[in-house]
């Protein structure tokens, strides 16, 4: 069986839906949070220049930027062929395969292919401050710009890490030749940048929106982070948790000639949204409802925005319900066992690098458009998963209330 005959049987057994492989990614910044359900033992299963695990990825079809000693498949994500072979194939050989039998005529007309991810962001300390690239600004060196999105899950958040507020932005009053005279400093000791910004302490069960070019340093709890196709940062911050960063992770997405020109670099800055006096107005995302019933409940938790949305759907215990989605997406499931379409779906206590799971699958707009029937199959315990989504869901609220 060759490979397009392999995607075609696997996609037509799981009736339009894939079960996709757990997909780990390593960073040597910055310590693991050790909250993505991975065995103690193997958070540095790809060797200590690796650094440990502390992300998981879903719905990816793009790799991680992650160094030479990345192997080039990192971060894609893979679809498992059955539960009694380890055979796999990548979401976007898929992709490439089915094309709008899986994501529709309209994500394959405007994008080519599936144009976000997913993934868990999990460290023990908070991250530096960075900002992600504007499209204009990435393009530059041929890339994609970054929003990103973030939720704060309490199933996956028993304990917080070492800090737990996020930054965002600068103080509405900051100087922008104060930032300049910091970031010309970075070889010479702490820029201290945090100093100007703002942070907010985490509230479990909310999220937040980032646009590109926003400066941010995200807080210690692991993160559930819809985003656009792209790994791309400029980072301004040298010193963080007493540990140090060369000025290259300031500059590396810069062109060759920009590398030591300050108004550039400051320039990947969007200035005004960065320094919006009513940013939490603007992009704190509370859960709004977008269902319920007896059943169960469902929220969109990252919205009003033009890339990607997401929801928490809640099954209540013995009930099985049928829920239609206007778009494909990728899904994770964060809180007991039950069946998902035509597979047993449940949540890992624990999973050993390389081991198959039954919590991540990926549904073909067809699959969503009919309805995928969910079973929870506990007595006591709620089902609880988080669903990701290209731009293109039609009831995704387009503003903040």
């Amino acid at each position: 069986m060759n490979k397009n005959e392999m995607i075609e049987k696997t996609f037509e057994e799981g009736k339009g839906i894939f079960r996709m492989f757990p997909t780990f990614v390593p960073r040597r910044n910055g310590k693991a949070g050790k909250r993505l359900k991975l065995h103690p033992d193997d958070y540095y299963a790809l060797g200590m220049k690796r650094g440990s695990i502390k992300e998981r990825w879903f719905a990816s079809t793009i790799t991680a930027t992650n160094g030479p000693l990345a192997a080039p498949d990192e971060g894609l994500s893979y679809v498992s062929v059955s539960a009694d072979s380890d055979e796999k194939f990548t979401l976007k050989e898929a992709v490439d395969y089915l094309g709008s039998a899986l994501i529709g005529e309209e994500l394959m007309a405007e994008y080519h292919g599936w144009p976000m991810y997913s993934k868990f962001f999990d460290y023990e300390n908070p991250l530096f401050h960075h900002l992600h690239l504007s499209f204009e600004a990435a393009a530059r060196v041929g890339k994609l710009g970054k929003p990103e999105s973030y939720y704060f899950p309490r199933q996956l958040n028993n304990y917080k890490g070492e800090f737990d507020a996020t930054y965002f932005g600068f103080d509405p009053d900051t100087d922008p030749e104060t930032v300049k005279e910091r970031l010309l400093k970075f070889n010479d000791g702490d820029t201290r940048i945090t100093e100007l910004s703002r942070a907010y302490r985490v509230e479990l069960g909310t999220g937040w929106y980032t646009p590109a070019g926003v400066i941010h340093a995200p807080a210690s709890y692991l993160t559930y982070e819809p985003q656009w196709n792209s790994d791309v940062n400029s980072v301004q911050e040298n010193v963080v948790s007493g540990e140090i960063y060369s000025r290259e992770a300031l500059v590396e997405e810069c062109p060759e000639d920009k590398k030591n020109d300050m108004d550039y670099i400051f320039g990947l800055l969007d200035w005004e949204k960065n320094i919006d006096p009513h940013y939490k107005k603007h992009y704190f995302r509370p859960p709004v409802l977008a269902s319920e019933s007896e059943q169960y409940v469902e929220n969109w938790i990252s919205y009003a925005n033009d890339y990607f949305g997401a929801k928490e759907l809640t099954v209540n215990p013995g009930q099985t319900v049928t829920i239609k989605d206007g778009a494909a997406y990728g899904c994770i499931f964060i809180q007991g066992h039950g069946r998902f379409g035509v597979f047993d779906a449940e949540t890992p206590a624990m999973l050993r690098f390389g081991q198959q799971s039954a919590d991540e699958y990926f549904v073909s707009e067809k699959a969503a458009k009919e309805g995928v029937t969910i079973t929870n199959q506990s007595k006591f315990d709620p089902l609880v998963l988080l669903k990701h989504f290209g731009p293109n869901h039609p009831d995704m609220p387009k503003t903040v209330s």
